[in-house]
């Protein structure tokens, strides 16, 4: 029987109907996310609190309120961090371990916000701000990965989407922290070396917490990854889940032992995967979720708010909205499916981005019109709304799910890269943009952009809601060979197109 053929979601039949977990079945599991998550925390404070910080520095550092190069700089400095920590990432996951590469990324970013929170001039928060991309970029890696490997199939979306709910919390944490830090001397460097917290929490419990099972087989220590698996799942589907490994482990020994960066090019079928993984990632950033949130407060002050708290009154509010939305998205993911919440939420957001584009076109031509400000915050709200259920977890939840087992740390790794790189451009050029070609203008561009996201899910990105990472892999075999030739039972890998 062809997959095409076969009953249920995305031609695939559900091998456990009577086994399904839900979200809060299993409190050992929800520790696990929660705790991993905690890296996505680390990432949405960062960079949410640059946003609000960067009114202030402006203030204490006079080279810095002269230069919009340099204030572009010293909130992409962090994007330069993450793409090297994004980069190196898979292949400390692949070699050490997500705990290990976890651990790491904690060390780095604590000592990151602490050099940021003593900065004595611009030049060495810069290199604060690069430590601290270094330590989010590892876990923009790592955290979805290792939720993704501990989850049943059935509620793998809604938790690895909890680390997204867990950046947008730390978003709206860091909006927080600059409205309550807005009196306090030294006000920027508090909102900065808070940042430190949270990556100590993590460490110390993540100390205390299990290596990923799936990783734990893959070397060969199956002793421990079935005690892990022990507590995830119940007796009698515990034997399913081991069996599957075992099958996974022996089609892994079939390929190459050691992946290099250069074999996710030479295999088709992993070329084909890591296409639409990377693409989704690069078409999160691209349609201009992190100019939204680095930049809220600056576009709330072009929407005509000149006050600095409340600017960053309003970009809290639109933070919460982003939060709220997470938390929809969780449920939508494993109940509507990853391609057509991801088509839903790119619609919004093209809409969003007109009405964002066409309030600021307004503003220039009729400046006394305060309807027009107001209409662009809205134009804000409706953004995170429309994004945050839908382009806010589906790129992280798909590339947690779409690649084998000896290829997910790298593949990861390198579409985490391409979103940093992505995110990197975006915030390095925005403000330039919009100063040369104006604010609507911009925001018409990136609703361009958002109708090539929408063809590209529509052509190249599958439905792997509820599927095990086994299924999920077969459906590369086929896009790759064709249902006909049975490749996916040789376990070949090279190219032979």
């Amino acid at each position: 029987m062809t997959m095409g053929s076969m009953p249920g979601s995305s031609g695939y039949l559900n091998l456990y109907p009577e086994r399904k977990m839900s979200y809060f079945s299993n409190l050992y599991v929800l520790g696990l996310t929660v705790t991993a998550g905690i890296g996505g925390l680390l990432f949405g404070y960062d960079t949410g609190v640059i946003s609000g910080a960067l009114l202030y520095i402006k203030d204490d550092f006079e080279a810095v309120n002269e230069s919009s190069f340099l204030q572009e700089t010293i909130v992409s400095m962090a994007l330069v961090g993450a793409i090297i920590g994004a980069a190196s990432g898979g292949w400390i996951n692949d070699s050490y371990g997500r705990k290990k590469a976890t651990l790491s990324a904690d060390i780095v970013f604590a000592v990151g916000a602490v050099v940021m929170a003593a900065a004595p001039d611009p030049y060495v928060l810069i290199i604060g701000r690069l430590l601290v991309g270094l330590g989010v970029g590892v876990a923009s890696v790592t955290a979805p990965v290792y939720i993704a490997e501990a989850s049943p199939s059935e509620i793998r979306g809604g938790l690895v989407s909890t680390n997204v709910l867990m950046i947008t919390g730390g978003q709206f944490l860091s909006y927080l922290i600059n409205l309550a830090f807005t009196e306090v001397p030294g006000t920027w460097r508090w909102m900065l070396g808070v940042s430190g917290v949270p990556a100590v929490i993590q460490f110390s419990i993540m100390l205390f917490l299990p290596e990923s099972p799936r990783w734990l087989f893959m070397k060969d220590d199956k002793t421990t990854a079935v005690a892990v698996l022990s507590k995830i799942y119940a007796p009698d589907r515990l034997e399913d889940e081991i069996d599957s490994l075992s099958a996974a482990l022996e089609e892994e020994r079939r390929r190459k032992s050691n992946v290099r960066y250069q074999d996710v090019f030479k295999s088709k079928e992993i070329r084909i995967a890591f296409l639409a993984g990377a693409g989704l990632q690069a078409f999160q950033q691209f349609t201009g979720i992190n100019t939204v949130m680095y930049y809220s407060p600056t576009i709330v002050q072009m929407a005509g708010f000149s006050s600095n708290q409340l600017a960053l009154l309003l970009s809290l509010i639109v933070a919460a909205v982003n939060a709220a939305g997470t938390i929809v998205g969780i449920y939508l993911i494993d109940h509507v499916g990853r391609k057509k919440l991801a088509l839903a939420s790119l619609s919004g957001v093209l809409a969003s981005l007109a009405i964002l584009s066409g309030a600021f076109f307004a503003e220039s031509s009729d400046s006394t019109n305060g309807v027009y400000g107001w209409l662009a915050i809205l134009g804000l709200a409706l953004y995170i709304a429309c994004f945050s259920p839908g382009m806010g977890p589906v790129p992280w939840t798909v590339n947690s799910e779409i690649y084998p087992e000896a290829y997910r740390g790298i593949c990861g790794g390198m579409s985490a890269t391409i979103n940093w790189i992505s995110n990197l451009i975006v915030a390095q050029t925005f403000l330039s943009v919009a100063d040369a070609v104006g604010t609507g203008v911009t925001f018409l561009i990136l609703a361009c952009v958002a109708v090539l996201a929408i063809v590209f899910v529509v052509v190249f990105v599958p439905e792997t809601k509820g599927l095990t990472f086994e299924e999920v892999e077969k459906i590369w075999k086929e896009k790759a060979w064709g249902s006909s030739k049975g490749k996916e039972s040789t376990g070949l890998l090279e190219d032979e197109a």
